[in-house]
């Protein structure tokens, strides 16, 4: 994945309704996912990782990369 991909997000959902964003920076940041890890969150316990900055119609969101997939790069 590189800056001027576009990508969506591999949430499970139908990929009629899933909107593609274009990857405008690449960043490193921690990310807890409750689901995996549990409620209480201990920032010391995780590593940063991988994050795509993405770039929908009026908005960005910061992705972990391993949630996104490359729809045209």
């Amino acid at each position: 994945m590189k800056v001027g991909d576009m990508v969506r997000s591999q949430n499970g959902r139908s990929e009629r309704y899933v909107p593609v964003g274009l990857v405008v920076e690449l960043i490193e940041k921690k990310c807890w996912r409750t689901a995996i890890q549990g409620k209480q969150v201990d920032w010391n316990a995780v590593d940063p990782e991988p994050h795509a900055v993405v770039l929908y119609k009026d908005s960005t969101l910061a992705i972990p990369v391993v949630d996104l997939e490359v729809v045209k790069s």
